[in-house]
């Protein structure tokens, strides 16, 4: 298999706006532990490993439970995550499988319940810049610290 470059030394000033914009979405509208949750599932849905392993890490540098990210692929089956974590998941699968469930008002309607207009487009673009970053980490075979210690 041929190597696939880093996007970040191949084309250094294309990935600047990337990281702009990932430092404009990361203020402090939503709550850091919220926001770690919806881009880790994000990431499970898409099978990026090395985003699932940083973005685990930061939440568990948060204060984030370890029963929390164990169960997160399965969220609707427990009752550790409150009534907006839920509704921010609901719209975090909407809309990184939107190809299948076309964003469907019955999620829409779950993350209006919990969520302002601001905070619901705010929470959005989090997931879509979050998609973006797995189809690019995905794309070119971003090697997580794990895999990274064992290839040593």
């Amino acid at each position: 298999m041929a190597q696939r470059p880093n996007p970040f030394t191949a084309n250094p000033a294309a990935m600047k706006p990337w990281i702009e914009i990932g430092k404009t979405i990361q203020d402090d509208e939503l709550e850091p532990l919220l926001k770690e949750l919806v881009m880790t599932r994000a990431a499970q849905i898409n099978g990026c490993t090395f985003c699932i392993h940083h973005h685990v890490e930061a939440a568990r540098k948060q204060g984030e439970s370890e029963d929390r990210l164990h169960l997160l692929s399965a969220w609707r089956e427990s009752t550790l995550y409150s009534a907006r974590e839920r509704a921010a998941l609901e719209w975090t699968e909407a809309l990184t499988l939107v190809s299948q469930t076309h964003a469907p008002n019955d999620a829409y309607e779950i993350l209006q319940a919990q969520f302002n207009e601001a905070e619901q487009v705010k929470l959005s673009l989090l997931i879509a810049l979050t998609n973006a970053w797995n189809r690019i980490n995905i794309g070119f075979r971003r090697v997580h610290p794990a895999e990274a210690k064992k290839a040593a």
